[in-house]
């Protein structure tokens, strides 16, 4: 198993509502690929000062799948947006 986790840090001036497009975006990701075993996406409730505001955990069958997942268009889409409203993000792929 592949687990792929990314989180998301908005620039203060990107409103809710573009904050609400990109979590329906990529919840829209949970199934564009054969082998994803399972995608979450939530906002951050804590609010600590080292916090980011979004995060994806993904699961997928093995690398293959994530290889796939990472070129396809509508991922791709997603992550052009993800970039557009980004302070900062970061992102750990791991196999266990």
């Amino acid at each position: 198993m592949v687990t792929h986790i990314v989180v998301w840090k908005y620039r203060a001036d990107v409103s809710q509502t573009v904050r609400e497009e990109h979590q329906a975006q990529l919840r829209a990701l949970r199934n564009i690929v054969p082998g994803i075993e399972s995608l979450s996406v939530g906002f951050d409730f804590l609010r600590a000062s080292n916090s980011y505001d979004i995060g994806l955990s993904a699961r997928f069958a093995d690398r293959s799948v994530l290889e796939a997942y990472t070129v396809h268009p509508k991922h791709v889409k997603v992550v052009e947006l993800g970039r557009s409203i980004a302070e900062k993000m970061a992102k750990a792929d791991f196999e266990d």
